[in-house]
């Protein structure tokens, strides 16, 4: 499985490409889309799509992870930020990938063991897990590194659990109406 990380952001946006095969993660690729402040609104969105559509159109990810997102401070940042976010799931759409959604507090969790590690633990922790040679720069990418391997960690589990909700019991709990 090929997971595209996604740490959403306006100014900068981190993406980290991860391959899972069983309990294997191997880094791809990871970096920023940056967009200039001094752009309009809609130029930077616009950047955003073309550049992640063509992250996913170069790299084929069967399953995009986008973080949640979470303010309690700063309104105006959350609605920018969610517009990023908007923007990624919409290419995501577009290319007909899968969408998984992670809080931060499930990423610090699957990749720390700990819901509320710091920056440089999330990141010292990446860089063993995919064996990277120096810790992944910058933050936003580091964070979608994260992401990527929390749905790496994530996903088989849920894919069990689904299989277990859907087995039967032996027991018929619908009301059978007589014809």
């Amino acid at each position: 499985m090929r997971v595209l990380g996604i740490d959403p952001g306006i100014a900068r946006l981190g993406y980290g490409v991860v391959d899972v095969e069983g309990s294997s993660l191997r880094c791809v690729t990871y970096g920023c889309i940056e967009t200039d402040a001094h752009t309009p609104l809609a130029v930077r969105l616009q950047t955003i799509f073309h550049r992640l559509t063509d992250i996913l159109l170069t790299h084929r990810p069967s399953v995009m992870a986008v973080e949640e997102l979470f303010f309690n401070r700063n309104t105006t940042t959350a609605f920018t930020v969610g517009q990023a976010r908007g923007v990624a799931l919409l290419s995501a759409a577009e290319q007909s990938v899968a969408i998984a959604e992670y809080t931060p507090m499930q990423v610090k969790q699957a990749v720390t063991g700990y819901g509320r590690a710091d920056k440089r633990q999330i990141q010292q922790m990446v860089k063993v897990l995919l064996g990277l040679a120096e810790l992944p720069k910058p933050d936003d990418a580091a964070d979608a590194l994260a992401i990527a391997i929390a749905h790496g960690h994530s996903a088989p589990i849920d894919r069990l659990v689904v299989r277990e909700s859907n087995r039967p019991t032996g027991w018929t709990w619908e009301r059978r109406t007589r014809r």
